[in-house]
């Protein structure tokens, strides 16, 4: 009788990179630096949701790596960038990114946070979480979780956020393990990669 290989195991590395307003100069710095071949899958969970994201469109020019628009179910796959659509929440499960309608439709979104939140629960690989610029607090509520299941946080570095409140929360959050300019956090990514390979 075969032997049924269980998909629905993932144990790669996801990296979520989480931001809002100035996020789009960290995610191209960050991406510029990072190579196509590490075996982690980049998630961007940028957290402006109102506004039709185009981040799909635009990143491609600064990565050799496929970059995708999340859609309902599709199958999470190192060496690749994951976009979140607006006005969703996103999960993960079975392997597969899972949408939601949006959890908190009024005052700043904590997309950030329910995807964190999710990886922590649903996510066999490492995780490694990072916070880059952007308004008010995404994400830091769910870094100390990050961190109590053997994951890697890091946050932008304050002088190079052209908006800090993010990074700042979550190092308030007293649950960051590095706080780096975007070139130096591309540099520890490809460090923890390596090490999982």
């Amino acid at each position: 009788m075969p032997i049924k290989l269980d998909t629905s195991t993932r144990d790669f590395p996801i990296v979520c990179i989480g931001g809002s307003t100035g996020g789009l100069d960290a995610y191209i710095r960050l991406l510029q630096n990072l190579p196509a071949d590490m075996g982690v899958a980049i998630v961007i969970v940028n957290h402006i949701t109102q506004m039709p994201t185009h981040l799909h469109e635009v990143l491609p020019r600064f990565t050799t790596m496929p970059v995708d628009l999340i859609t309902e179910s599709l199958l999470i796959e190192p060496n690749r960038v994951f976009i979140i659509p607006e006005n969703r929440d996103l999960h993960v499960l079975d392997g597969e990114f899972r949408l939601k309608p949006i959890s908190k439709p009024r005052g700043w979104p904590d997309v950030i946070t329910v995807f964190l939140r999710s990886l922590t629960r649903y996510w066999d690989g490492k995780l490694i979480a990072v916070i880059v610029s952007g308004y008010d607090g995404d994400g830091a509520a769910a870094l100390c979780g990050i961190k109590e299941v053997g994951g890697i946080t890091i946050a932008q570095k304050l002088s190079t956020a052209s908006q800090p409140d993010m990074p700042e929360s979550a190092i308030k959050s007293g649950c960051i393990d590095y706080i780096l300019s975007p070139e130096n956090i591309a540099q520890e990514i490809v460090r923890i990669a390596r090490v999982e390979a």
